[in-house]
């Protein structure tokens, strides 16, 4: 057989939807009467992902389906799918924050790659047909997100203390973002059942269902059960809520950044949020406590790319508890050595609403965190 010839039998398999291994066993996987429309596999994938990941494809998925709704999931190729992606690129919104579409491009690719996993998973496509696998998605742009300055957390916390609707739960946020270091989705998904108070822990679940128990202060722990005996909520259900017992949502977290950028003209300008709290603390863990410590304080469980070491040096909660005692200069209970010098803290354990009788007074996040900013090591750190 010509070379012609076998890549006619291969051009006729392809629009079969028969591979040659199927021809070997005698049980062809799909045939075209049964490929489905890019639409009616969508609906299909949607309800097979987690919540999260619906969350991020969701919306390129609805774009792909007004695009490309009815046509086989097997018709389109690399080349439609990086012209397609090009497409949402220059039609992306343009915000403060944007890079030229980058993101949604990016997003685009991810979210077909997901679909046509869940094909090749299902016999409708071979891995060498798959077009999402051959359009690269475009170079991720370094973070323009960084650890905030001394007096930049002060600023905020002040900011916060004294202005909204209800100061009292955006210090609660800012002291429990700061403390954990965890994501907003973590916080939002913070129950009582998920506090060990005898321990200081806080059970955390987010992203990639990933669950973990997060040591927090004293102090900390005390503002969350009160928070919750003052608010109402069932032991199951959300902690975080308004005074009015309904449970907060993102939209909370968009107001509070809104109204600090609408004081702080820094705060507006670099677009500011949550996640550089967590840059923050991660930063100053590392910087003294090491990268170990500061990889299990974030949560991550792999390690750097090529970094075999990092398989074996990880960190225990214990070290992850020393840490928390210094950041917020309070003993914890399962820091292995007593903190020797309260004073030297990135968190003020004066942090937290005020008493509800009165308005919450401006509360500063540092008391001392340039002295402890400056340590190199942990005994540094834990000196008198």
């Amino acid at each position: 057989m010509t070379a012609n010839q076998l890549d006619a039998v291969r051009v006729l398999l392809d629009q079969l939807g028969i591979s040659p291994e199927d021809l070997l066993d005698g049980t062809p996987r799909s045939g075209p009467a049964q490929m489905p429309t890019i639409s009616e596999y969508i609906d299909r994938v949607a309800g097979a992902v987690s919540p999260g990941a619906y969350r991020v494809y969701g919306t390129y998925w609805r774009k792909v389906s007004q695009v490309w709704g009815q046509r086989r999931l097997d018709e389109p190729t690399s080349t439609e799918v990086r012209e397609l992606a090009e497409q949402v690129k220059a039609s992306a919104v343009v915000r403060r924050n944007s890079r030229s579409g980058r993101s949604a491009a990016e997003h685009l690719i991810g979210a077909l790659r997901c679909l046509y996993r869940h094909a090749e998973a299902d016999g409708l496509i071979a891995p060498h047909r798959n077009p999402a696998t051959a359009a690269a998605k475009p170079r991720r742009l370094a973070s323009t997100r960084r650890a905030l300055p001394d007096a930049g957390l002060v600023e905020i916390t002040q900011v916060a203390g004294a202005t909204g609707n209800d100061p009292e739960l955006d210090l609660l946020l800012l002291r429990l973002h700061t403390e954990t270091a965890c994501r907003r989705g973590g916080a939002l998904a913070l129950r009582l059942l998920d506090l060990d108070v005898e321990q200081c822990l806080a059970r955390l679940r987010e992203k990639g269902e990933t669950v973990r128990w997060q040591p927090v202060s004293p102090t900390l722990m005390r503002l969350l059960v009160e928070h919750n005996a003052e608010r109402g909520g069932e032991p199951e259900e959300s902690l975080l809520r308004y005074w009015s017992g309904r449970p907060i949502t993102s939209r909370r977290y968009d107001h509070l950044w809104q109204r600090l950028g609408r004081h702080l003209a820094w705060v507006r300008a670099q677009q500011v949020s949550t996640h550089w709290l967590r840059h923050t603390t991660l930063t100053w863990v590392e910087r003294n406590f090491g990268y170990a410590v500061a990889r299990a304080y974030a949560g991550h469980n792999g390690g750097r790319s090529g970094d075999v070491t990092s398989t074996y040096v990880r960190a225990d909660i214990t070290e992850v508890a020393a840490a928390l005692s210094a950041l917020s200069g309070e003993q914890h209970p399962l820091a292995p050595t007593p903190l020797q010098d309260p004073r030297r803290s990135l968190v003020s354990p004066r942090i937290g609403p005020g008493p509800r009788s009165a308005p919450p007074a401006v509360h500063e996040l540092t008391t001392a965190a340039s002295v402890l900013r400056n340590a190199t090591s942990f005994t540094d750190v834990l000196a008198e």
